[in-house]
């Protein structure tokens, strides 16, 4: 295979249907709590929209500040994807309520203060799962349509990592002077919580940790080319690292975490709601596993 195929394969992989469908299901099932949860606060802004401040995407599609009848529209949008999404043939029509609905709610969310880089990754999703087509659960059809989607997901998913270590960077002055500091420390005495508490007494530990963090977040971009086990390992420390980084400042990068679900084989999911006439026409062994 010459080096135009090799990067072509790696760009846009053939990769199950079932993948991209089990992948919008998820993250449908997220928007919904991640709009009646973590960004709820829409509803309760639509009467100050003079505060509203569009971020350069939202001023791009000129999308205005919301009112109470275009949020309660975008909540009923995340309400039918998820409901759509659980019903056959209605899957493409599921992506589209989903997409439209979380795009609009999170363009309102960031433009009143504060931008949460953790949703990065989820939005660029919503878009880019608009273009791989019809997928079923149950779909094990290889299609480049949405291997190209998928790896959009996961490049979104790992840049926002190098985006935080590079950010760290440019605000220290250099990676080590940020390594070497006391982040860490100030954190866990400014947000508090039992575990960081006691944590805070071991200042060179979190220094240890800081670069640990830093080396991994540089170091993301790996998982795009790891198989197996060791790309289960891989999601496993991310888990990991966000699950402590939850207990110790409360910090849980929840839409940044449910992305990583796009380098998983999910399309194996489909033997639970298989039907006699699910279209796999060769069997996911064979499939490239990304």
């Amino acid at each position: 295979m010459n080096l135009a195929a090799r990067v072509g394969a790696f760009v846009v992989p053939a990769l199950p249907r079932a993948r991209v469908a089990w992948l919008r299901l998820i993250l449908a099932v997220f928007a919904l709590a991640d709009a009646t949860l973590l960004t709820n606060h829409v509803f309760s802004h639509v009467h100050v929209a003079e505060f509203w401040r569009p971020t350069l995407l939202g001023r791009l599609l000129h999308v205005p500040p919301p009112t109470t009848l275009t949020a309660t529209l975008a909540m009923t949008a995340l309400v039918a994807g998820v409901a759509l999404a659980l019903a056959p043939r209605t899957r493409t029509a599921a992506g589209w309520c989903t997409s439209l609905g979380y795009l609009a709610w999170i363009l309102w969310s960031m433009g009143f203060g504060y931008v949460a880089h953790d949703h990065m990754a989820i939005v660029v999703a919503m878009i880019v799962l608009l273009t791989a087509g019809r997928a079923d659960l149950d779909d094990l059809t290889p299609s480049r349509r949405a291997g190209w989607a998928l790896r959009c997901v996961q490049i979104a998913t790992v840049a926002t990592y190098c985006g935080s270590a590079v950010s760290k960077w440019v605000r220290s002055g250099t990676p080590w002077a940020w390594a070497n500091g006391a982040v860490t420390v100030w954190a866990v005495t400014r947000r508090g919580s039992g575990l960081g508490d006691w944590l805070g007494r071991f200042p060179e530990f979190l220094v240890v940790t800081q670069w640990v963090v830093l080396v991994c977040e540089f170091c993301a971009p790996v998982a795009l080319w790891l198989r197996g086990r060791w790309l289960w390992f891989a999601v496993g420390a991310a888990m990991v690292f966000h699950l402590s980084t939850w207990l110790t400042l409360g910090i849980h990068f929840l839409p940044t975490v449910v992305c990583w679900a796009a380098f998983l084989p999910l399309e194996r999911l489909g033997r639970f709601v298989q039907r006699p006439s699910s279209r796999a026409v060769e069997p996911v062994e064979t499939v490239e596993a990304v």
